[in-house]
């Protein structure tokens, strides 16, 4: 499947802002069964500084400088993304999870993708005695280690109840716990700081969500959101497979990648540091739309193909007749 995606990140200011600097993480790049075709970010005040990398963990990274005064920053986001489904897999066929605990606490690999980097707490999600015994319940000796962990999805997904506002960027997986509700950032985060709690090593993702809208209703701009799972280290042999706890549902072909880390402090999508008296507020609205090459506002605004690539044809052709270049663009000053 491929989507166009149009994410747009209002910040407005109580008061202006003379100088500002950000780190951000917004844009897709390739992963495992996920190809980013085109992409287009476009900030506004134009930043006066810009440094775009790759992190430890392959996310994309910009370093933004914004010496303007401005009292509001909009960041659009604008590419196209090409995401197959996984292979399908059979969770009882998977180590059972004290083997997996035990190749992750024995692994001398120090790569990104290791799971010695997602089996220990970390800074937003701390270890907690009572996060730590509900998901043990899930993996009684002997059990496959997927076959624990989507059991373990489908308890958090029964036992807690979605309710934006309950929670902040800021909660603690100890406190969602505790209240039995919140957001997917918090379902997500129960999640990795249980297994974690017994020794299984599991990443934060976030992301974009494709949603359907209901049997007869139209689809709405903005309807689409930022979303947030966890992958789960299945051994050496399957690797790390993508739990939705929020949905009750394996990560698949709906779930495009932003960004991968230990938590949501690894993958936030801006951080950085204003020069503000007052509050501030966001707003922020998601597009994800099915490509169709008949669609004339959803495609998004790039660079011309280097000579020799083509455009995406038929979204049901085999990947390797699509051979365009990702081509990414990012407005900033003139010299």
């Amino acid at each position: 499947m491929i989507y166009d995606i149009r994410q747009v990140s209002t910040y407005r200011y109580a008061s202006p802002v003379p100088f500002s600097r950000h780190i951000m993480r917004m844009v897709p790049v390739d992963r495992a069964n996920q190809r980013v075709i085109l992409c287009d970010l476009d900030i506004e005040p134009p930043p006066g500084e810009y440094d775009d990398t790759l992190d430890f963990f392959g996310n994309r990274t910009a370093s933004v400088a914004i010496a303007a005064p401005h009292d509001k920053l909009r960041i659009e986001l604008r590419a196209r993304v090409e995401v197959n489904a996984p292979e399908p897999f059979l969770a009882g066929l998977t180590p059972e999870w004290t083997e997996v605990r035990d190749l992750a606490s024995g692994s001398d690999d120090l790569g990104p993708d290791s799971p010695v980097h997602f089996v220990f707490a970390s800074p937003a999600a701390p270890l907690d005695a009572a996060t730590t015994a509900y998901a043990a319940e899930s993996f009684p000796p002997g059990r496959p280690v997927l076959e624990g962990a989507i059991d373990l999805m489908t308890r958090i997904h029964r036992d807690f109840k979605y309710s934006p506002g309950a929670t902040d960027a800021q909660t603690r997986p100890a406190e969602a716990f505790a209240k039995k509700k919140g957001v997917c950032q918090d379902f997500a985060h129960v999640m990795i700081a249980g297994m974690r709690g017994i020794g299984l090593p599991v990443a934060y993702v976030s992301g974009f969500l494709r949603t359907i809208p209901p049997e007869g209703r139209p689809r709405l701009e903005g309807a689409d959101a930022t979303h947030a799972w966890a992958q789960v280290w299945c051994g050496e042999e399957l690797g790390w497979i993508g739990l939705d706890p929020t949905n009750d549902i394996p990560a698949g072909e709906d779930h495009i990648v932003v960004a991968v880390g230990r938590d949501y402090s690894d993958v936030s999508p801006i951080d950085g540091v204003i020069v503000v008296s007052g509050g501030q507020t966001l707003d922020v609205g998601v597009d994800v739309i099915p490509f169709s090459p008949d669609a004339k506002p959803a495609a998004p605004r790039v660079a011309a193909p280097e000579a020799g690539a083509a455009e995406p044809r038929d979204p049901d052709a085999p990947v390797e007749e699509r051979t365009a270049e990702v081509e990414t663009v990012t407005k900033t000053p003139a010299a």
